[in-house]
């Protein structure tokens, strides 16, 4: 399951992943941050806290995280990762391989910091 929140006098996307990712956490996600693009450039940033990575839930979640990371990923300005998952430094290499935003990523005890870093520039 995926809970999100657009902070939107910020322009920041809040994503928690707290179970495993499906088809149907994307539509809803998509449809959402869509909505927000249609009145907005971009993303001024996305916040991914979790504490360890819970996976898809099936093949059809994973390929629905993929379309939603290839249709947005030019209009996110920056990502932050925040996470204590011995997976992260794969997940941050993979990130820079596909996104075009600014990567940094935070323990996950430094969501505040985080935070301050995607509202400083």
């Amino acid at each position: 399951m995926l809970e999100y929140t657009i902070m939107k006098p910020e322009g920041i996307l809040v994503l928690k992943p707290n179970a495993a990712l499906s088809q149907e956490d994307f539509v809803g996600l998509s449809a959402s941050v869509d909505a927000y693009l249609a009145d907005h450039d971009s993303l001024h940033g996305v916040l991914i806290q979790s504490e360890s990575f819970p996976g898809w839930e099936s093949f059809a979640g994973f390929t629905a995280h993929m379309r939603f990371v290839r249709d947005h990923q030019q209009r996110i300005e920056r990502l932050a990762l925040v996470t204590d998952s011995a997976v992260a430094p794969v997940a941050e290499a993979v990130a820079r391989h596909f996104a075009a935003a600014e990567i940094r990523r935070f323990p996950f005890a430094e969501h505040e910091k985080a935070l301050s870093w995607l509202k400083s520039s």
